[in-house]
């Protein structure tokens, strides 16, 4: 199967190839400690082309996506995930689905152009087109209710920020888990 061109990739053609990156800063809910902390983080990500995938008349492109990350100093990454990237250039929507370990699977979207170097996503619990599900022990313990993802791509970095929002049972609050990085293509 021929690999896609830049055009049908639209605004996931800048993200093709590996990525490594260790400005990363995760704010969140640290159990051990029972309270919100920061945790410095590297990471590398992999997205490979893929398509076309035709939905009947929806003609999907996209990057097969992998990434792993680990806090500073560490050798076993606290953080893995894998899934794709979409682009429908029909209705101008760019996607992200994917799964982490603990259970958890989301698909979000929003609206870009072909030619966008910056786009945001979103998933919302219950949403049945850009939403998120978790397994029964998450759901009851730490729900994620919203997902925000904000992605600009540069010659040679991307760089994103998320915002995984979660209702926390142990505190009986909501939880805004964010992360930041810039990430640096090394092929």
């Amino acid at each position: 199967m021929p690999v896609p061109t830049p055009a049908q990739l639209g605004p996931l053609a800048g993200l093709v190839g590996t990525w490594e990156g260790d400005e990363g800063i995760d704010v969140s809910f640290h159990h051990a400690k029972g309270e919100i902390g920061e945790t410095r983080y590297r990471e590398r990500n992999t997205f490979s082309p893929f398509g076309p995938v035709d939905n009947g008349t929806q003609s999907l492109f996209g990057l097969d996506y992998r990434g792993s990350a680990w806090r500073m100093g560490e050798a076993e990454p606290f953080h893995t995930e894998v899934g794709y990237w979409l682009w429908d250039a029909a209705t101008g929507q760019v996607m992200k689905c994917f799964m982490v370990p603990r259970g958890s699977t989301l698909i979000a979207g929003g609206d870009a152009t072909v030619d966008s170097t910056s786009f945001s996503l979103k998933a919302t619990v219950g949403d049945e087109t850009y939403g998120v599900l978790s397994n029964k022990y998450l759901a009851a313990s730490a729900r994620t209710v919203l997902f925000t993802m904000d992605v600009t791509i540069g010659e040679g970095e991307y760089s994103y920020d998320e915002t995984t929002v979660y209702d926390l049972a142990r505190t009986n609050s909501r939880i805004e888990h964010t992360d930041h990085n810039t990430l640096h293509r090394i092929d």
